[in-house]
């Protein structure tokens, strides 16, 4: 496919905004229209759960750009209007005013929604935490809260919780895992973590499945566990995960498994490219698909796209990555901690409280890379994982499927 007269992106997020970015830098040169649901400017997601909760940012200061800066970039901007149908043959879009838009080449970055437990949600009280508008809400009832249920043992449950103590709210932590993101980090770093939560009066629930919730005049007052026992609450957050944001997808012609589906390339289909949390792409050095929720998976991918939009003809396959502040811990993870991977520290100590673990596989090869308030060294022992996340030559993409 020759170079687009024009391009079309759906989702106005950090993935969204690095696709239109990209192709200017590029110096592609056609037009170029941002379309998005949400009404405000482009924002990031990180600090939501972490700096916004608290009060220490402002919803200003997680706009990504200055709207000097988005001016810049000649793009059409259409925003507060959600896409709900794709016409992958024709390229074409329509939005919920009725509209119809279409494009040479068409970018999907629409993300995640919220993923929602039934039985938690309806009662006053009941927040989950994806957009600006969320955060925003919550903290407002987080500064009147005095009993804080989480739901929801991964990342975002456990900054959540993190912050949501650090507020001075009594904070129970409770989901299926046996303790906070033992999925990401394995055990014996995840107990590390519960360690740290319950230094500063977290309280843990682990291996704990929630049935529902207890309520007195529509409102939540206790979250009902699988064993019967209510945990007293008048506030619950519900933090299980998300969607990718696909609904809207279905009938376009597009494959659909957890995501959109990509070849190497990020393309889904002739002319049409997915980006960010809700594409699901080929590694070509893994063999395998992935998709990954991560801010810096966004702005890589996005970039990617950009280059094969554009002719390029460039694999995707980045060493995955992902970072944490929790109760004044940053902890980085480069790469896949499976949970039979070996754990060996290779700098500092868990009780310095400062460390670099390497996880390896059976055959002794290096997965993944830790960082435990040890930024500058987990990023050096990275290059060990380059070799086995980068392919040795450059195969054809594999085919959608």
């Amino acid at each position: 496919m020759s170079t687009p007269s024009d391009v079309l992106v759906v989702g106005a997020g950090a993935a969204g905004l690095a696709v239109v970015e990209s192709l200017r830098r590029k110096g592609y040169g056609g037009r170029i229209t941002l379309l998005g649901d949400e009404t405000g400017a482009p924002y990031d997601r990180p600090p939501l759960s972490k700096q916004v909760l608290a009060g220490s940012w402002d919803a200003e200061r997680t706009h990504l750009r200055s709207q000097e800066a988005l001016d810049a970039l000649e793009a059409e901007f259409v925003l507060g209007e959600r896409a709900v149908a794709l016409d992958a043959a024709r390229r074409t879009v329509s939005t919920a005013s009725g509209t119809e838009r279409g494009a040479e080449a068409v970018v999907l970055a629409t993300g995640l929604h919220a993923r929602r437990l039934p039985g938690l949600s309806g009662p006053v009280g009941i927040h989950v935490l994806r957009t600006l508008d969320d955060a925003t809400r919550l903290r407002g009832e987080l500064l009147e809260a005095e009993r804080v249920v989480v739901v929801g043992d991964g990342v975002l449950g456990a900054e959540i919780a993190a912050t949501a103590r650090q507020m001075g709210c009594e904070v129970t932590l409770g989901g299926p895992q046996t303790a906070p993101m033992r999925t990401q980090l394995g055990r014996d770093v995840a107990e590390l973590l519960a360690a740290l939560h319950a230094e500063h009066g977290v309280r843990l629930r682990p291996n704990t499945l929630v049935e529902g919730v207890e309520t007195a005049d529509g409102r939540v007052t206790g979250v009902r566990s699988g064993d019967g026992e209510v945990i007293p609450a008048d506030l619950v957050v519900s933090a299980v995960g998300g969607v990718p944001a696909t609904g809207w997808l279905a009938g376009s012609g597009l494959a659909l498994e957890d995501g959109v589906v990509c070849d190497s390339r990020c393309r889904a289909a002739e002319g049409v490219y997915a980006v960010g949390d809700a594409a699901r792409f080929h590694h070509e050095a893994l063999g395998r698909s992935l998709r990954l929720e991560n801010r810096t998976n966004a702005t890589e991918q996005a970039m990617a796209a950009a280059a094969n939009i554009l002719g390029e003809d460039r694999p995707y396959s980045p060493v995955p990555y992902f970072w944490t502040d929790q109760l004044g811990v940053k902890i980085q993870v480069y790469g896949l901690p499976s949970p039979t991977a070996t754990v060996q520290i290779v700098e500092g100590s868990t009780e310095q409280g400062r460390f670099v673990a390497r996880y390896l596989d059976e055959g002794g090869g290096p997965v993944a890379v830790l960082g435990w308030n040890m930024p500058k060294q987990a990023r050096q022992h990275r290059q060990h994982l380059v070799d086995r996340y980068s392919p040795a030559a450059r195969p054809q993409p594999a085919p959608a499927r």
